[in-house]
């Protein structure tokens, strides 16, 4: 089992799976030690990429637009990994943004994973950097595409592959799968009320918004509506 699995990478807006949303999936079926598939696709968030993410990425607001929309990308991605453990660095930061995206569409995705980070922090507990650009430069595994999503899901996968052969007397259970822990409740589409309502704040107040309406939760409409109130004020009738 230690040979399937899908090296999964994603890129996103941010770091918190609550707030932030994928913008690029890379996905390497890899059984018996050889790639079998990949399923790669960059993904509309439905609002505007910070300045951050566009540098470290190279995905600008143009590229992502040309994107999936994220219930077809993430449908797509849990009928791609099927009944396969999961494999990245940091694999958790990944898992966990799929896991809110499927639970909100009324999927299944309960997962056991294999981190190449926490492989790495047992192997190498006197390195100073243990990034996967870090680990990739000290094995020298060609990264063309750093933050690219593929790119990275086939650098970890290949870091997996060279710390297994570099500590071939290490305990089985390190390079093991384990289960992976996100917990999260749906959070329902936004309501045809706080469409209206933001639409009139919006209209009122002249905001030029950075996010598109239809694609916020309910939760974030109503984070949405109070900052706008908060900052600009009421509808004054």
């Amino acid at each position: 089992m230690k040979d399937t699995y899908i090296a999964l990478d994603l890129e996103t807006t941010g770091l918190n799976p609550a707030s932030d949303r994928i913008l690029e999936i890379g996905a390497v079926k890899v059984a018996d030690g050889k790639i079998q598939e990949v399923y790669e696709t960059l993904v509309n968030p439905g609002m505007k990429i910070g300045a951050r993410i566009r540098e470290l990425t190279g995905i600008t607001d143009e590229m992502a637009a040309g994107g999936k929309d994220t219930r077809t990308a993430v449908e797509e991605l849990v009928e791609f990994c099927r009944d396969y453990p999961l494999l990245g660095h940091n694999i958790l930061f990944d898992y966990s943004f799929v896991k809110r995206n499927a639970v909100n569409f009324d999927l299944q995705f309960e997962k056991e994973g294999i981190d190449t980070l926490r492989i790495a922090r047992a192997l190498f507990p006197e390195m100073e950097h243990r990034s996967l650009e870090a680990l990739c430069s000290y094995y020298r595994i060609r990264q063309e595409h750093a933050h690219r999503a593929s790119c990275d899901a086939l650098a970890a996968m290949e870091l997996y592959g060279r710390m297994r052969e570099q500590f071939p007397d290490s305990p089985e259970e390190l390079f093991a799968p384990r289960p992976l822990v996100y917990k999260s409740k749906k959070q329902g589409p936004v309501t045809p009320a706080q469409k209206g309502y933001l639409n009139d704040l919006i209209k009122y107040h002249k905001i030029a918004l950075e996010v598109s309406i239809e694609t916020l939760t309910k939760n974030e409409a109503s984070r949405l509506i109070d900052k706008i109130i908060l900052e600009h004020g009421r509808i004054q009738r």
